[in-house]
């Protein structure tokens, strides 16, 4: 639960939609490559939705 609470309220707090974010990034995850994980943060998914 403390995991989950995190990734939510850091959504949050980047004025992300937590849905929104933790979908896509399942959308993503599978195919994305271990090394490139930064890429799946809240504060990327702000910037490419902008």
């Amino acid at each position: 639960m403390a995991i989950a609470y995190t990734l939510i309220e850091t959504a949050k707090l980047n004025k992300v939609d937590p849905q929104a974010w933790l979908t896509w990034v399942l959308g993503q995850i599978a195919d994305h490559k271990i090394t490139r994980l930064d890429e799946l943060t809240p504060w990327r998914y702000a910037a490419q939705a902008a």
